[in-house]
Order: structure tokens, then sequence, then C-alpha cells
């Protein structure tokens, strides 16, 4: 929802200010329409209905993936793709894939939103409408700023995001932001907003190979990403999350798992989430199985602490890298 036009609209109205507290309140336990908030006069909801719609960004069209995954492909007012992604798993935990941007100016070569047109940042109203559409027909417990763009080229608005959250059942540990090693981003998560979880894409344990599938490595180095990275452990006491995608032949050798093991130092700052290509339309295959097996038993054997992404909604192109504002 438009916050500022609620606020301006009840003023309006000669509302107090605290009805706009009422009605996010509402939207935070999944309320579809003005008539649920029975605690508002019937013609201020009439007057709502009529002047503030409910999301600032329009449905226009879902897809349901074989494992139960949810794709939303949402507009904002402006047309601008946004896609945004549910996750239920057996365990009971419901995750929310959140895009910051539309598009991304970041270009990864093995990731579809680097390859399509960037059209520029999302408000922290849209970044929670993502999560408020899905909120009215699920509880959600988990969110990651995964989805469309680089997180950290929109910090105030997903920093705004973030304390709102918590409302919808989200709390700031079960929260991670994801960064290709943006460190002016990085350094202020350090210092300021909210404690939620850092993830870093990292993808290739030398500065070569990473700046050849991550252009921004050649502004920001590994050496630099991970000492960035070091000092958020150190002021937030929480572990980063190293996201390594596996690409068959390249970056998935026994020496390249010996020399990621070796950057990651000290071995409880890290954990690595090795992530199974999904196809994105790239030159890049994914790795085996077996290969990444052998990759994780190495890292293992080196004390460094792995784990090996679930893939889900890879049928709908809902996986990690696929999305691209279009179905």
């Amino acid at each position: 929802m438009d916050r500022e036009l609620l606020a301006s609209t009840l003023a309006d109205a000669g509302e107090p200010a605290y009805r706009a507290r009422q009605v996010w309140e509402w939207l935070a336990r999944g309320a579809g329409g003005y008539a649920q908030m029975t605690n508002l006069p019937a013609v201020l909801r009439e007057r709502l209905a009529e002047r503030v719609p409910l999301s600032t960004l329009a449905l226009e069209r879902e897809q349901r993936a074989l494992d139960g995954t949810v794709k939303a492909l949402l507009r904002t007012d402006a047309g601008k793709p946004v896609e945004t992604v549910m996750m239920r798993y057996r365990d009971g935990r419901s995750s929310i894939c959140l895009s910051s941007q539309s598009g991304c100016p970041l270009t990864c070569g093995f990731c579809a939103t680097g390859q399509m047109r960037f059209a520029g940042n999302l408000t922290a109203d849209q970044i929670l409408d993502q999560a408020l559409h899905f909120r009215r027909r699920w509880e959600l417990d988990h969110a990651v700023f995964m989805g469309m763009g680089e997180p950290m080229l929109n910090l105030d608005a997903v920093l705004a995001a973030c304390e709102r959250l918590p409302e919808l059942g989200i709390a700031n540990r079960r929260t991670a932001i994801s960064t290709v090693g943006w460190i002016p981003g990085i350094e202020r998560l350090a210092a300021e907003g909210p404690p939620v979880r850092l993830a870093l894409s990292l993808h290739a344990p030398e500065d070569t190979l990473r700046s050849e599938l991550m252009p921004v490595n050649q502004r920001y180095p590994l050496a630099d990403v991970l000492d960035a990275c070091r000092s958020y452990v150190e002021r937030r006491r929480r572990r980063v999350f190293v996201e390594y995608v596996m690409l068959a032949g390249l970056n998935d050798r026994y020496e390249q798992a010996l020399a990621l093991a070796r950057l990651l130092s000290p071995r409880d700052a890290f954990t690595v989430n090795l992530i199974p290509f999904n196809p994105t339309g790239s030159a890049y295959a994914g790795s085996s199985r077996d290969a990444i097996a052998a990759f994780r038993a190495a890292l293992e054997s080196r004390g460094v602490r792995v784990t090996v992404r679930l893939t889900r909604g890879r049928d709908i192109d809902a996986a990690c890298g696929q999305l691209a504002g279009t179905m």
C-alpha cells in the first residue's frame, strides 16, 4: 500500500493519525480488502476503497510449480515488472523471495535478471506489497532478498521494508539480504538497521574468474569484499552465508574448493551454500551431482560449514537466478 497516499487521504477526511496504524495492522494480518477492517467506520472504509488501492503492485500472472512454489509477476503503476516467489517447505517453513529492483544493473552473466533491462529501484511499499500479496493466503516466517536486483543499491528502501517485516511474522533473524559484494552497502548493514542476515554471492575463489562471471568484482575485488564481511561478522555477531553457484568445468574443481576454503578464514564466520545452476538461457551448464558432492566434501575436509541449496520452482523459472520479468 502507498502509505503516503493513505496518510494524506486520512488527513483530508479529518481522521486521526492512528487510523493509518489500524489499516496497516489489518494488512499485516492478511486482510484482502477494506470491508474486513471492522474497527474503521463504514464510511471511511468506502472512502479508502475508492481512493487508496490495497497494493502498489498489480498482479499480472501467477504460476505454480510441481513442488508447490508460487511465482507472481507483478507490475508497478509505471508498468515495471516485478517477480516474487513463495516457497513452502515440508517442515512448515514459508519463505518469500523478495525483489528490490525491477531488473538489475550489475549484469552477472549466469543470472537471467542481469540480462534483462534494468527499470529502477522499488519503494519500500512496493517491496512490502510483494510479501503482502502472499500474506493474504499464507502465514510467512522467512524472507530473502534474493529476487530481482542488488539490494545494496536500494538499501534505504530495503531496510525500511525490513523494519516492517516482523509485523508480518518474519523476524529479523529469519531475513537475509544477498549482495554481489557491494562494499558500501555491507558496511552500512554492519552499522545500522535491523539485525538481519547477510549473504554474499561469491561464485569463484579468485579475482580473474569472478570478474568474468560478475563484472562488479573489478570494482570491489574479493579480498576487500571478504574483509567487509568479516567486519559485519564482528559487529553483528552473525555468520555470513556464502552463495556459490556450481558451474560445470568452470568453478567446480577440487583445487578451486581448496582455494575457497583458504579464503574463508576464520571458519566460524562463514557458511557456504552451494547452489545447483538453474538454466537461464546463458552458455553456462550446471555441475553434476557428483561434482557438487565432491566439492562439498573438499570444503568440509578443511573445516568449512557447507550446505547445498534445495532447488525450488525450476519448472516455472522461479529458482535462483531465473527471474526475468516474463512468464
